[in-house]
């Protein structure tokens, strides 16, 4: 077992008070005794929904080295058979083993924000890093208050590359996680409607996202979106925080990691970018123009971390998606291809993990740029963007110019907020709207036919993943391949 922390260390970095006897160490660290593998700690966090002492016996049973609980929370823990670490408060010490993560590292650290693409630019990063050293990134969407120090304690000592998330739906919340990351690069994927609810404008979403800047190393640098309209904002407000080392990446001419060419094909893209002085020739693996812009940016801390850019554009080729984030399936309908329904498999592109105004125009042009095959159909299945306050009704409406003379004639729409789109859509679109994902599910399964190609997209809370389920279990699976978006 190769050791994350020793226990003596542990104990260290967080003040704690050690109870029985220490193993050597662990091997990992946990927040969910469900996922908790033998010989982590297990870290007993109170969320607003659960709290972690309250599965101590059950972090136990799964093989957990060391607990680590409250000094308020022991009494009522009883005896228990497994070495304690007694804190004042288990989140706060968390952060602490954090700091003490980023004090002892010696790798080049990214961070990531923006209102879009966040996740999928840390995947990218994880990805193409990967093919030139020892790299560590957030799971998942570990990007708030205990995903971001969590990762900083799981970094281990001799990774050469760590990749940050860092999310907000309020002022003042990148702040304090930056601060505890420290990185030598911060990107701002592009700023957009998301979290609308929130703020007035987006102009206050960029002044939130801006704090980003305010943890950077000395000597670090920011990399914005060029093309994007808060670009002059964003820039303004790094040199502010004393940012001296500012790129801009995009088609605009003025961009450091400029686009010089690019052909948009269905399953992939290729690309021809300048890279600080260098031209860099790539095939993307994932398709959409989103995706390249991800990538300009991937390919610039790349170059200011020092990477191999000629390794780290080879292995953009194979570059894979996570389900709700462009999966792709290919799916075989019962139907075949008959003189009736002429045609090949169904194409389901899962877009269900999140939404915002922004990230549904990448993907109806995903969508739109996707072949049919037969007698097939684009068929958009949209359901609420959620957090976007007094602005949603309008916003919700607006997705009609995204759809309106494009390929795609087939829309479901599911969620209170959708209805206001599907008031505003023409009625030679052929448009059904249910208020919610059981209702839409029936009639959604009901409709496909052979050659068809259905995305999915909608907020996370909305619940669309039910769909990507029902579609899955009705069609049988003819290939899967993981496209990224």
């Amino acid at each position: 077992m190769s050791l994350l922390w020793t226990s003596e260390a542990l104990v260290t970095a967080m003040d704690g008070r050690p109870l029985g006897p220490m193993p050597e160490g662990i091997s990992g660290i946990s927040i969910d005794s469900r996922s908790l593998q033998p010989g982590d700690a297990f870290f007993a966090i109170k969320g607003e929904a659960m709290d972690g002492h309250d599965f101590a016996t059950a972090a136990i049973k799964a093989g957990a080295g060391v607990l680590v609980v409250a000094e308020g929370k022991l009494p009522s823990l009883g005896r228990l058979t497994a070495p304690i670490i007694v804190v004042e408060d288990v989140l706060a010490a968390l952060e602490k083993l954090g700091v003490a993560a980023r004090a002892r590292s010696g790798a080049k650290i990214i961070a990531v924000t923006g209102s879009a693409g966040k996740t999928t630019t840390k995947e990218a990063l994880r990805h193409v890093l990967s093919a030139v050293g020892k790299v560590h990134a957030s799971a998942q969407s570990f990007n708030n208050h205990w995903g971001v120090p969590l990762t900083l304690a799981r970094m281990p000592v001799d990774c050469d590359y760590a990749v940050f998330e860092i999310g907000m739906n309020h002022p003042d919340e990148i702040r304090p996680l930056v601060k505890m990351v420290r990185p030598h690069v911060a990107i701002v994927t592009m700023i957009a409607a998301a979290h609308l609810g929130f703020f007035r404008n987006l102009d206050e979403i960029a002044r939130a996202k801006a704090e980003i800047f305010e943890g950077l190393e000395p000597d670090g640098a920011a990399i914005l979106n060029r093309d994007d309209a808060r670009w002059k904002l964003l820039d303004k407000m790094a040199h502010a925080a004393g940012v001296e080392h500012v790129y801009g990446f995009g088609e605009n001419a003025r961009s450091t990691f400029k686009l010089v060419k690019c052909e948009l094909h269905a399953d992939h893209s290729d690309i021809t970018a300048r890279i600080g002085g260098h031209e860099v020739t790539a095939r993307i693996g994932a398709p959409g123009r989103h995706m390249v812009q991800n990538v300009l940016a991937v390919l610039g801390a790349a170059h200011l971390v020092g990477a191999d850019l000629d390794r780290v554009a080879l292995a953009l080729a194979d570059l894979s998606a996570e389900r709700g984030r462009g999966k792709r399936h290919v799916l075989r309908h019962p139907g075949g291809s008959t003189s009736s329904h002429p045609g090949g498999p169904i194409t389901l592109i899962d877009e269900s993990y999140n939404a915002n105004p922004a990230s549904m125009g990448a993907a109806m042009a995903l969508l739109n740029a996707t072949p049919v095959t037969g007698e097939g159909r684009r068929i958009a299945v949209l359901g609420d963007m959620l957090e976007l306050g007094d602005h949603s009704a309008k916003l919700h409406a607006a997705l009609a110019d995204l759809i309106v003379g494009t390929g795609t004639q087939t829309v479901f729409l599911g969620g209170p907020e959708m209805r206001a789109l599907a008031e505003r859509l023409p009625a030679e679109i052929k448009t059904e709207y249910r208020a919610g994902v059981e209702e839409l599910k029936p009639v959604l399964l009901a409709a496909l036919k052979p050659g068809d190609v259905v995305m999915i997209k909608s907020s996370k809370g909305i619940g669309f993943a039910k769909l990507v389920d029902a579609l899955l279990g009705k069609f049988p699976a003819e290939t899967t391949t993981s496209k990224q978006t």
